[in-house]
Parts: C-alpha cells; sequence; structure tokens
C-alpha cells in the first residue's frame, strides 16, 4: 500500500493491521488459512483471528467452505463507490482487472457482433486454466459457452433460433448441449438479471459464469462478462463479483 506523508502520532494500530491483513490476502492467487495470514503479515495467531473474524462479518473477507478466506463483496463495492466518489464512469479494463484481481481469475468481455460472439477484452489470472478459444478479437461458440448464452438469452426466440440454425451446435464435450428445445429450456430457467453458468460444456473441466451487461443501447448487439474457474464448481462468491462487474460495465457502456 502507497503510504501518504508521515506516520500519524494518533495512528490507530487495528486499524492498519486490518488493512495491512487485507493487503495480503488480495495479493495471494489463492485463499488463504488463517495461520498463513498471521504469517504473512507478522501478526500473533489470536489478533489475527480477532481481525479476519470482524472483516468475515463485514463482508471484506470472505470464507471458503475449507476455512480458508478471500477477499469478499464489500471490497468490490468499496471500488464502485470510489468511483462514484470520482464521479466519472469506469474504465472497461479496469473493471476486468478488479474482478480479475479479486477472485483471483480470469476475466472476459464479450459482445454479440454481427451475429459472432467476439472477446472485446481479458484479464487472465492464476486460478482459471487457459483458454485458446478465448483470446481478444476471437470469436467463441455461443451455444457452449457461459458468455455465449448470456448473450444468446438477450435475443429474441427468433433470432436465437435463426443464429443457432446458421451456426450449428458441434460438440465440444460430453455434456454440450446439441439441441436448440434443450438450450431454450436451459436459458428460460433464468431471467435476464441472473447469471448463466456453465459445467464441462465448452472444456472438460472447466466451470465458468457469465452476467449480461444491461444498457440501453445494446439492441442486437450486447454485452457480457464472463469468468472462468479451474473444476467443476464455481464458487458463489465469484459469482457475486461478476454480477457486480456487469453492474459497473454497464456505466462504461450505456
Amino acid at each position: 500500500m502507497k503510504r501518504n506523508g508521515d506516520r500519524p502520532s494518533d495512528q490507530v494500530r487495528s486499524v492498519s493491521r486490518a488493512l495491512r491483513l487485507l493487503e495480503e490476502v488480495g495479493a495471494s492467487p489463492s485463499a488463504l488459512p488463517v495461520k498463513a495470514i498471521a504469517r504473512r503479515t507478522g501478526l500473533n495467531l489470536s489478533t489475527t483471528y480477532h481481525l479476519v473474524r470482524t472483516l468475515a462479518y463485514d463482508g471484506y473477507l470472505e470464507r471458503q467452505p475449507d476455512g480458508r478466506y478471500s477477499l469478499g463483496a464489500s471490497i468490490a463495492h468499496r471500488f464502485h463507490d470510489l468511483l462514484g466518489s470520482l464521479r466519472r464512469r469506469p474504465d472497461r479494463h479496469a473493471v476486468l482487472s478488479h474482478l480479475s484481481a479479486t477472485t483471483g481469475r480470469s476475466a472476459y468481455l464479450g459482445r454479440l457482433i454481427s451475429g459472432e460472439v467476439v472477446i472485446m477484452d481479458l484479464v487472465e489470472g492464476p486460478q482459471s486454466p487457459y483458454l485458446e478459444d478465448l483470446e481478444v478479437g476471437l470469436s467463441t461458440s455461443a451455444h457452449a459457452t457461459a458468455v455465449g448464452k448470456a448473450l444468446l438469452k438477450a435475443l429474441s426466440r427468433d433470432t436465437r433460433r435463426h443464429y443457432l440454425a446458421e451456426n450449428g451446435m458441434r460438440p465440444y464435450t460430453s455434456r454440450t448441449v446439441t439441441n436448440p428445445d434443450e438450450l431454450e429450456y436451459e436459458l428460460a430457467c433464468t431471467t435476464s438479471s441472473q447469471p448463466i453458468k456453465e459445467h464441462g460444456q465448452f472444456r472438460d473441466g472447466v466451470a465458468c459464469v457469465a452476467a449480461l451487461v444491461h444498457t440501453e443501447e445494446s439492441g442486437d448487439q450486447p454485452w457480457a462478462v464472463v469468468v472462468s474457474n479451474r473444476g467443476e464448481a464455481m464458487p458463489d462468491d465469484v459469482t457475486r463479483h461478476t454480477m457486480l462487474a456487469a453492474a459497473d460495465l454497464s456505466q462504461t457502456i450505456s
């Protein structure tokens, strides 16, 4: 953390310790157990437990099922507040960078352009596998990817049917949905304000979550943000951060 000026004579040490703790958790590519946090911050274990419980209660840390801790949703909220206080729209790449840093995973921004799902931007994260088909400027599958499904969801049923008939629905894995009616049912199970999740339909052992970026002028060329994760599941906190990023991105695009 950048320090401004001299150390204040009335410095509140507990606040300083809490901020140092958040820095260490945020800098880690994966969630940390309390003992590791104590070791990295140089705090005793008892103090670290007190700080971790307090920060988790207020949403600045997120306790994972295995007892480890990662940054919580309140961090993303404060990022949004900062942008608001500066009275300027967030930069698209800055939002993706924040999403990737907060989740530790790769974040992508996609758009449907002239009937193709095109990756417009990406920031890679250490907890996501490299996906060679999801590179900036490349078009990718709509029916098998979370980003594609979110973009298809924004279209009318007739437009969607035309797209699928024209582009086909080839199987990428044994889980890929290749029947238009099955895809319609899958999309119908979520509203436009809910995230779209995909598990192993595009790549085995990879899960993705995508959120539509709601804009006033997207028309037939909508935008969506997506995060990929190594494994079969998508952590709830990653889904929350993806939804927050979609809300931030709606300000940059509208």
